[in-house]
């Protein structure tokens, strides 16, 4: 007798409809992009970056922990060995598209070479430019250094 009652008189219909009513009154919450910008966590990951000592040597020493750690396949890494018997990369691409952004990459790497900063707004407008090549890591790194080591000196404060 019950069931018959409600589906006569559709009272989960009624329900949902009250629902809706109320949300439909209440104040409206929207964040116009452009000009206004949600909160960003601190453990946001975002384009990646490759740093620099202060003396201007790029930092990554082509252990290849980061390609070996990264479970997208998304890292392609090439060395040589310097004059001075020191091993840096000759190639080290991260593929964009193929990256999902965990942030493995960043915790296996021994120096602090390879970083993911905050920056989210950044897109592509021709074919091969998801793939990031060594240089524009390191343009990367130069251009948001001052932000790395800000997040990074709040890391350490938080340890």
């Amino acid at each position: 007798m019950k069931k018959v009652f409600k589906s006569l008189f559709l009272i989960e219909l009624l329900k949902g409809m009250g629902l809706t009513g109320r949300y439909y009154f209440r104040k409206k919450f929207t964040l116009y992009y452009p000009e206004e910008k949600t909160p960003q966590s601190p453990r946001f990951r975002g384009l990646h970056a490759q740093r620099r000592y202060e003396n201007g040597e790029e930092r990554c020493i082509a252990c290849k922990l980061c390609e070996a750690v990264c479970p997208a396949v998304a890292i392609t890494i090439e060395s040589a060995e310097r004059e001075d018997g020191s091993r840096r990369t000759t190639r080290y691409d991260i593929d964009l598209f193929k990256c999902i952004y965990c942030g493995f990459c960043e915790e296996a790497c021994p120096v602090d070479a390879i970083v993911e900063t905050r920056q989210l707004e950044y897109h592509f407008e021709n074919r091969g430019e998801n793939i990031m090549t060594k240089e524009k890591l390191l343009r990367n790194g130069d251009v948001y250094e001052a932000e790395i080591a800000a997040d990074r000196a709040q890391d350490a404060a938080y340890r």
